[in-house]
């Protein structure tokens, strides 16, 4: 990046269009460093205005068509050009630097994701395993204790015994919640059907899976795909008021499709109450998810409308089969 004397930002917003074309003139016609520090500044404030980088070419290519037009010197007009290109180029470095940004960005929350999902795959497990042999052995020392005992004593013992069996049913539950073993054995797909089929019997919701889709993604792909309709699943039971829900997945090309839709209540997406505060943090963490692996996340609802929820993923070559897995 070169330094230069910065212009004014208020006159900058207010003149963007013109001041390109001069400033560029400016530059092309030896306005040396200091008109190129001026086209970094053009830069960062097309990127804080949030201007396309489609937007800036084009305005690029009719301020740089006029120079060339005016121009009867044809080295002047290839000497024109190069400049219009080195100017260009600086304006767009803030992108650039933006982009690079973000790209750690996604990097680092990948691996926080991944990094989480591992203590959750340790903890289900442990829940699940190590939890499961103490209540075993609970099992095995009231056993020992039966014979002795009275029968009042052994109807307590009983009752005890019923008690540990919801406590382990309980377990059970809260172990695939937290990481479905169909997850890692079989796929994202089975997972979410068995996800859906718990949430459906424990909130008497109707949801329908259907995936045109079969074969494995990366193991990350997979658990953020999960996750998002999971937490989508959760947000609908909590707050939609919905009496079915259809999930959908397919794939057009190179293009993972998956969709969340239900009948509830509905919302604005662009004016989510503070009082419906998990909703509203569990759309950025689904967002979140989505970009840490390349997606995008779009919410359509409105309200007394229900939502839906749409995940786009371009996908890698020889990461899917395009068999169809319908439901």
């Amino acid at each position: 990046m070169k330094t230069g004397v910065r212009p004014d930002t208020q006159a900058l917003a207010g003149l963007w269009k013109e001041e390109y074309a001069a400033l560029m003139r400016e530059y092309a016609t030896g306005g040396g460093e200091s008109a190129l520090g001026h086209a970094y500044e053009l830069g960062r404030l097309a990127l804080a205005r949030q201007k396309s980088l489609m937007e800036i070419a084009a305005l690029h290519h009719l301020d740089l068509k006029e120079l060339v037009c005016t121009e009867q010197d044809e080295k002047r007009r290839a000497a024109v050009v190069q400049a219009g290109g080195d100017f260009l180029a600086e304006c767009l470095s803030p992108y650039e630097m933006a982009h690079r940004g973000f790209q750690d960005a996604v990097t680092a929350l990948r691996e926080l994701n991944e990094t989480l999902e591992e203590e959750i795959k340790r903890i289900a497990y442990a829940v699940h395993d190590e939890a499961g042999q103490l209540l075993v052995a609970v099992h095995l020392a009231l056993a020992e204790m039966r014979p002795d005992l009275s029968v009042p004593h052994r109807e307590q013992i009983a009752h005890i015994e019923e008690l540990l069996q919801e406590v382990e049913a309980h377990l059970r539950r809260y172990s695939h919640e937290l990481r479905p073993t169909v997850l890692d054995d079989l796929g994202w797909i089975p997972a979410i059907r068995f996800v859906a089929d718990q949430v459906a019997q424990r909130a008497s919701i109707a949801i329908d899976v259907h995936a045109a889709f079969s074969g494995r993604l990366p193991t990350a792909t997979e658990t953020a795909v999960y996750r998002i309709v999971q937490e989508a699943l959760n947000n609908i039971v909590k707050h939609a008021a919905a009496k079915r829900v259809w999930i959908r997945a397919w794939r057009e090309q190179q293009i993972l499709y998956c969709s969340v839709r239900d009948d509830g209540i509905g919302f604005d997406p662009s004016n989510t109450p503070p009082e419906a505060g998990h909703r509203g943090l569990g759309l950025v963490a689904m967002r979140e998810r989505a970009s840490a692996i390349g997606g995008t996340l779009r919410i359509e609802s409105t309200p007394g409308s229900g939502t839906q929820l749409s995940l786009r993923l371009p996908l890698e070559d020889g990461y899917v089969d395009s068999r169809c897995a319908c439901r």
